[in-house]
Order: C-alpha cells, then structure tokens, then sequence
C-alpha cells in the first residue's frame, strides 16, 4: 500500500491535489491490509471520505512508501469488522471508498449503522458481500483437480475463472480439504500452491492444466449413478451451475445425455412399484447437518451452537470470542464451569487471570480472539460442585475441525496455544509444554507461539512459584506482542 500526502511532482502521480485530495494507492486484487493501514492512518488525520482518491494500481506510480506512523485500532462493531474482508475481494473499484464511508460514519457516532438495512451505504455493501459469498461458493463447489503427469512426485493442478478477486480467501478452504496433497490452484489474476506451505504466486494459464485424467471417468460413472431425472430444472441447473465453469469440471459431459433420457426415466420411475421410505436417523441427519460448509464465521458458530456436546453435561457449546481479523488469537483448552454458565470464553478464574496478564503485557483483550480446542465443558460431579477433566485425545480431534474453520475465518497473524491439549488441536501431536514453549511451527497460514495455560497457574501450591511462573507467563505475552505487531 502506497499513500501520498504532500504535493509530489506530477510525472510521480498520486499526490495531494488542491483542496487537500488524498490519494491512495493498494495493491492490484484484494489489498485487506493495505486498506486496513490507510483507513487507520486516515480516521486517526481526521480525513473526510469526499478528500480520499482510492486506486488500485502497481505501487510504483504512487512514489515512495509513505513513512508515517500507522493509526491506532479502530474500536469497530463485530457487523463492520466481519463485513470489510468479505468485501475488499469485490471487483468493483469504489469498494474502499466505499468501506471507508462507512467506517467515518460509524466512528463518527453512528455505530448501529449496520443495522439500517435501508440506507443506501449499507444496503450496497450488503449486496457487494453477497456477491463475495456466492462467487466462494462456487470455487470451493466447480473447482476440480487434475494430476499433472510426467513428474515424481504425485501432484495436482486446477484452474478457475473467479468473477472477484477471492483466491488468497479461498484457499485455506482446499489446505483443509485436501492437506496431503500437492496441489496448485491457477487463476487469470494469480496461483496458490501448497505442499505443507501455502504460497502465492503469479497468474497461470489454463492450458497448464491438464485436460483429464485417470480419476475423472469413475467420478463422471459417480455423477451419474446420482442424477435424479424427476427433479431436472434447466434453468435452475444454469444459474446454480454456469457455463463458463464447464469446461473445468469432468461432469458436465455427462450432463447432455442424461437431459435427453430424463423423461423415459422419469416416466420408469412413476410406475414403479412404490415402497416405504427408509426411517431417518435423526442422529445421522444431525451429523451431516454439522458437516455442512459454512461461508462464515457466523454460520460456523451456529453450527456449533445446535451442536450435541460429545460429553452430556454441558450446558451450552461456548464460543470465541473477539473481532474477525484480530492479529492475535489465543486457543485455550476447554471451557470451564463459568464459561459454561456465562456462553463466553476465559471468564472464569483463569480467565480473570489471562486478562491481568494481558493487561501487564500491553495486549488489549478486547483486539484479541479467544476461543478453544474443545466448546464444551466436560466435568465430573463432586457434591454440587462441577469439577473440570481433561478432554481426551479423541474429543480434541472431533472438535478439531471447528477449531481449524474457525482460525481461518479469523485469519491471525499469530496464534498463541495455552497449554498442551491447544497444541494438541493445532499440530495433532502430544508436545511436552517445557520442551516446546515459545515461538512455533504449526503448519499454517499463520505463525505460532506455545505457552502454560493460565489455569497451570492457579494450581501451583507455593506461592512463591506461582509469583515466578506468572512473570514468565506474562514475558511469554510480551514476546506475542512483540511477534504479532
């Protein structure tokens, strides 16, 4: 992101234009970051949003990066905060300005803004993130892959047209669903590569991706053993299914023949002897109703809140907690019994205990993202009193994909794991704490950093341990700070 607040020479471009102008340069695509500095540095100059030109061009035309300070965090309502990454992937060139109206009008007093359905600010960005929505939707739902032959080691390529700038958003999505594979993801804008690191590279080209391979024939035998001729739509085929995604996805060369034997088929099925339907498993139906790809963080949340907990007991599934985008986000064990009370995260006694930490480390709870390996509470009854135990290792990995959901809606730039069973959950390895505290290696997107929980520290016996090892925990919070800025 370039930013040119005095008067350059013209040849230069940007600049400062008569009447106090500001103009703005971002990265080509989806600049989060970028925008998210300017707007900072901008509210904190008190920077009307008629004084900003907003451009999305090579850095180079915009002189030299601008050397002033970033602005402080803006204090956001959660709507804003969820609402800005899914809109700067939008194609139309006024979204930052756009986005920037609205963060002037809400830190200028109008903080229910979102909740205006009708004003037309809103009403447009609305339609800006829906669309954002939609075009993820189809990449996670038309991408195919294809095994690049001729080389030694088992790789895969695919090649997608999005409507927007999406593919830095999209790709936790296939890290997730296909994590043990080596695979690129080539658009007319730029790639994706992963193999155990997930990178960004230049455009690609579709004739990079080969045309078929060995796979596809028992897919399309698939598609067709599934195809229900009694419900055939054309139109709704097209618009859920365009046809510029075709030519990508195996499929589709089934599909002329099985719309010209619809009909005979459909007409075999109706005089078919009838039989009773199978009786639904409620059980069944609710597991795959959990399964099901949520689009957002609120989506995930709901999600987990219709959830079973694994272990009966608990009251409520507890959620994280903290805006989307936060640079920091803290992975805890479980919730304990005034988290299960209360439906939030860290409130309890070890809670209390992170936010005195956090405190003395610089670190603002409230810009942070708490949240858990597990989101129910697990306790064994002694008298009245509900005493926390330890989740095993199996209820951390059935919780384990939420968890990996959730980061990435989230998208840290440092992830902090509080104790041994959040390693657990983000590596899937049993990682003594002592060996192992300090900055680490998770495998994802985001950096990482392993420290004791708080909870570790109210069970010391000896008071004078307890004073020592909480200077050491707060030290930990310190180099996070440090990391994560």
């Amino acid at each position: 992101m370039r930013e040119s607040l005095e008067n350059p020479h013209p040849a230069e471009g940007g600049g400062h234009f008569g009447g106090g102008i500001h103009v703005v340069g971002l990265a080509p695509g989806a600049d989060l970051a970028g925008f998210r500095a300017a707007a900072r540095r901008l509210i904190a100059a008190d920077v009307a949003p008629e004084n900003i030109v907003w451009q999305t061009e090579a850095p180079s035309l915009f002189g030299a990066d601008s050397a002033a300070a970033d602005g402080p965090p803006l204090r956001l309502p959660r709507a804003v905060t969820e609402l800005i990454p899914m809109v700067v992937p939008h194609r139309d060139p006024e979204r930052y300005g756009l986005l920037y109206a609205l963060l002037w009008r809400v830190v200028h007093g109008e903080r229910a803004l979102m909740e205006v359905a009708s004003d037309p600010l809103v009403h447009r960005l609305h339609r800006m993130r829906k669309a954002i929505a939609r075009d993820l939707h189809k990449m996670h739902a038309f991408l195919r892959f294809r095994r690049v032959p001729g080389e030694g080691r088992e790789r895969f390529a695919a090649w997608f047209e999005p409507d927007h700038h999406i593919l830095e958003a999209a790709a936790p999505f296939f890290v997730d669903r296909f994590r043990a594979l080596t695979w690129s993801i080539l658009t007319p804008e730029g790639s994706a590569h992963w193999d155990g690191t997930l990178r960004y590279g230049p455009p690609g080209r579709r004739e990079d991706v080969p045309d078929g391979d060995g796979f596809e024939a028992g897919w399309r035998d698939y598609y067709e053993s599934t195809f229900n001729p009694a419900r055939l739509n054309l139109d709704a085929m097209r618009a859920e299914m365009p046809r510029k995604y075709w030519r990508n996805m195996p499929e589709t060369a089934a599909i002329p023949a099985l719309v010209r034997a619809a009909s005979a088929r459909a007409q075999a099925m109706i005089e078919k002897e009838p039989t009773m339907p199978a009786k639904r498993d409620p059980v069944r139906a609710v597991a795959k109703m959990s399964q099901d790809e949520p689009e957002t963080l609120d989506a995930l949340n709901a999600i987990i809140a219709r959830s079973e907990p694994l272990v009966p007991g608990a009251t409520q599934a507890v959620l994280g907690e903290g805006p989307v985008g936060a640079r920091i986000a803290f992975v805890g064990e479980q919730p304990g019994d005034q988290e299960d009370r209360q439906g939030r995260p860290f409130v309890g006694p070890a809670g209390q205990l992170l936010s005195r930490a956090l405190e003395e480390a610089g670190i603002d709870r409230r810009e942070a993202y708490l949240t858990n390996a597990v989101k129910h509470f697990k306790f064994t009854l002694r008298g009245k009193r509900r005493i926390h135990e330890k989740p095993t290792a199996g209820e951390v990995s059935h919780y384990r994909w939420w968890l990996d959901r959730e980061l990435g809606f989230v998208a840290p730039k440092l992830v902090v794991a509080l104790g041994a069973t959040a390693v657990l959950a983000l590596t899937g390895k049993q990682i003594p704490i002592t060996r192992a505290r300090g900055p680490a290696d998770f495998g994802r997107p985001f950096e990482g950093f392993i420290t004791v929980h708080p909870s570790y520290l109210l069970r010391l016996p000896d008071e004078a341990a307890k004073a020592a090892a909480y200077q050491a925990f707060v030290e930990d919070l310190r180099r996070v700070q440090a990391l994560a800025a």
